[in-house]
C-alpha cells in the first residue's frame, strides 16, 4: 500500500539507446512512497525512435515532463539521461528541484566522443545493425530483472550517432557551475565515466558524491534498491530544504 507524500515529483531521464522502461524498478518504489513520478522517452528512443535526437529536444522531453509535474521536480539521469538532466537544470533553474545525475562524470571531450563514433558507425555496417552484440552484452552485464526492464522499450541502434554528435558539444562543467539546486552525483565504482567525478563535484555549486561498491556503469540496473534509496534520500533533502 501506498503512503502519500506531499512532496516534490520525480522525472527520470535513460540512457543511450535505452528507453523509459528502464526506470521501473524506482519507478514502482517511489509510486509506493507516495512520490508522483514521469519517466520520458527521449528523441529517438523507446515510442520515439524514428524522431531525430537533439540534445535541445531531450532538454524539451524533460521540461515538458516537469510541467506535467507542476513545474519543479527532482530531475533523474543515468549517462546520457545525466548529461541531460545537467542540461535541463542549467536552462531550466526554474524547474529544477534538485539532480541525481548518474554515470555522467566524464567531460564529453570531442576526440574521445569521435572514437565511439568510429566504433558506433562500425555496429551500423553490421547485417543487423549490431542488435546481436547489443543483445550478448546487456545480458552479459545486467542481472535479469535488468535485462527484462531495459528491453522492455526496445533498443534505439540508429541513434548513437545523433547522440554522440550534439553530447559531444555539450559542457557539462560550465552547466554546473549555472545550477543552484543541489545535485547528487552517483556512479558505480567500477564505472569508466567517473574518471573525472572530482572535477565535476568541484564545478557544482552545491554537490555530493553517492559511489556504490562493486557497481558499473548502469548503476539504477545493477544496484536498483542502493540507487532507489539514494533518489529517495534526494527527494526527502529537497522537500526538507522547500520546508525550511
Amino acid at each position: 500500500m501506498s503512503t502519500s507524500v506531499d512532496g516534490v515529483p520525480v522525472v527520470l531521464v535513460h540512457g543511450l539507446r535505452t528507453s523509459r522502461t528502464m526506470w521501473r524498478a524506482q519507478a514502482d518504489a517511489l509510486e509506493a512512497y507516495g512520490r508522483r513520478v514521469v519517466a520520458v522517452d527521449l528523441p529517438g528512443h523507446g515510442a520515439r525512435r524514428g524522431t531525430r535526437f537533439t540534445l535541445a529536444g531531450a532538454v524539451d522531453a524533460v521540461r515538458d515532463a516537469v510541467d506535467g509535474l507542476g513545474g519543479r521536480a527532482l530531475v533523474v539521469g543515468l549517462s546520457l539521461g545525466g548529461y541531460t538532466a545537467i542540461a535541463h537544470a542549467a536552462r531550466h533553474p526554474e524547474q529544477a528541484a534538485g539532480v541525481v545525475a548518474a554515470g555522467c562524470c566524464t567531460q564529453p571531450y570531442r576526440a574521445l566522443v569521435d572514437g565511439w563514433a568510429v566504433a558506433a558507425r562500425g555496429f551500423a555496417r553490421m547485417p543487423d545493425r549490431g542488435a546481436a552484440v547489443n543483445g550478448f552484452l546487456v545480458r552479459r552485464v545486467l542481472p535479469p530483472a535488468g535485462v527484462q526492464d531495459v528491453g522492455a522499450g526496445g533498443f534505439a541502434l540508429d541513434v548513437v550517432e545523433d547522440v554522440l554528435r550534439e553530447v559531444g558539444g555539450a559542457d557539462p562543467l560550465a552547466d554546473l557551475g549555472r545550477i543552484e539546486a543541489p545535485v547528487w552525483f552517483v556512479n558505480g565504482r567500477l564505472d569508466h565515466f567517473r574518471t573525472q567525478e572530482r572535477r565535476f563535484v568541484a564545478a557544482a555549486q552545491d554537490a555530493r558524491l553517492v559511489v556504490v561498491p562493486g557497481a558499473t556503469h548502469l548503476v539504477s540496473l545493477v544496484a536498483p534498491a542502493r540507487f532507489t534509496r539514494v533518489v529517495l534520500e534526494a527527494a526527502d533533502e529537497v522537500d526538507r530544504r522547500a520546508g525550511g
